[in-house]
């Protein structure tokens, strides 16, 4: 037997995002309810997941760039929109970023089953959205899910958060990894003492790795990291 779809919800509308959980439920999916776009986010970095259900206007991080950001770390795992905003442009933006499909408020609970259904039958047939969980890093092997980074020469046990930049990193190995997204994805937010915070995580990082001096961490001063092996 298949595992039910894994769903994020991101809605602020407490009614509308319980009413929506409820539905999806009764459907034998799992559904992760997240209030605001960087609580989204950063519950997209934790877990894995089937398909993401954004409304668009929502706090903190509306749904369009939120969309962005889970393209930069998954290109495959599917999007779609909830929204009252049914306009041509907001439709337009909503698929430039990165959306597979959009749906407008009000609709009926079995249009919305249906096209859930729908996308869900499509990516599956073209090889699921689920991201990588292991990752070579030169000599190293890294397990994100169970926060193991291993050599020849021994294993260490990551922290949560060490091995959730590590994975945004490889995820984005050999291109630049822009703070505020690792900050948002592994704080929730991308204030000045988060910031400082990370760069004492980089530096435990750079430590962790240095037996392989094929391997590094850059900084790409005033932008974000670069891991390169």
């Amino acid at each position: 037997m298949t595992a039910p779809a894994s769903i994020l919800l991101v809605e602020d509308d407490p009614g509308l995002g319980f009413v929506i959980q409820d539905t999806l439920r009764e459907k034998g999916y799992t559904v992760h309810l997240c209030r605001d776009g960087s609580e989204g986010l950063k519950q997209f970095t934790e877990r894995e997941y089937d398909l993401c259900l954004l409304d668009v206007m929502m706090p903190k991080k509306d749904g369009y760039q939120l969309a962005r950001d889970i393209r930069k770390v998954n290109k495959a795992v599917p999007l779609i929109f909830i929204t009252a905003k049914g306009m041509t442009a907001d439709k337009v933006e909503g698929f430039k970023s990165g959306a597979d499909d959009y749906i407008t408020k009000p609709f009926s609970n079995e249009e919305f089953l249906l096209r859930i259904e729908a996308v869900l039958r499509r990516t599956k047939a073209n090889g699921g959205g689920q991201t990588q969980t292991v990752f070579e890093i030169g000599a190293y092997r890294f397990d994100a899910e169970n926060f193991l980074l291993e050599h020849q020469n021994g294993r260490k046990t990551l922290t949560k958060k060490e091995a959730g930049i590590l994975k945004l990193l490889c995820e984005r190995k050999n291109k630049v990894t822009e703070r505020e997204l690792i900050t948002a994805a592994v704080w929730g937010d991308s204030s000045y003492f988060t910031g400082r915070s990370l760069d004492v995580f980089i530096t435990k990082l750079r430590k962790y790795l240095s037996e392989d001096k094929g391997v590094s961490i850059a900084n790409i001063h005033g932008v974000g990291f670069k891991l390169e092996c």
